[in-house]
């Protein structure tokens, strides 16, 4: 089967795009970012073409583009646009598929949809990143449940930032979830580098 991944996290601005990207470039999947809410600093799709190393075309086009930088069931009410779940669904593609979501996974897509719920609807396994400073553990917990309370399957949790090991093992341990790797936070980021860091803090058989 194909393998397809949706990588969502625990709160925003905590660098799901850059796990995104590094996943995706490592598998050679195809990247889609269903919605993205704010294009003043552009875009999430952009930030992978140019971090991931993927080739031309394996990065997709959005099915909304909104402009206003906030939850997307907002943004699309400001910018006076109806977001259709039947343009949510996931595309068909050649080889293995990573869709990042928005946020954390209980944001809103519409006034009564939830990421977490449009996952659902998917079927597919999610990928939740967490960072590792403090107030972690309870967010990442948080999401866990919400997550299983809606029969999303959990692959795994990715953390983001500096070691701190008893935050870590605590998560995965109470949470029943596998613990995938940390990104460490990098002084340069480029294509090479995430890419180094990816392979030596993830294990690619994880993801087969």
């Amino acid at each position: 089967m194909t393998q397809t991944f949706i990588v969502t996290g625990t709160d925003t601005g905590i660098g799901k795009t850059v796990f995104a990207a590094a996943l995706a470039g490592a598998l050679g999947a195809r990247y889609w970012k269903p919605i993205q809410a704010g294009l003043d600093d552009g875009s999430d799709s952009e930030r992978t073409a140019a971090l991931s190393g993927l080739p031309i075309g394996h990065v997709l086009p959005e099915a909304y583009r909104l402009v206003t930088p906030c939850s997307p069931h907002l943004a699309a009410e400001v910018d006076d646009v109806t977001i259709d779940l039947d343009r949510l669904a996931l595309p068909v593609v050649d080889g293995p598929l990573v869709v990042e979501g928005a946020g954390g996974a209980l944001v809103p897509v519409t006034r009564e949809i939830l990421y977490a719920d449009v996952f659902a609807r998917w079927g597919k396994p999610v990928v939740l990143v967490a960072r590792t400073a403090l107030g972690t553990i309870n967010h990442s917990l948080l999401s866990i449940e919400a997550l299983r309370a809606r029969g999303v399957q959990i692959h795994g949790i990715a953390f983001v930032g500096d070691p701190v090991e008893d935050t870590e093992a605590t998560i995965a341990a109470i949470g029943k979830v596998r613990r995938l790797g940390r990104l460490p936070m990098l002084p340069e980021l480029n294509p090479a580098a995430l890419a180094q860091a990816f392979a030596d803090a993830f294990d690619l058989a994880d993801f087969a």
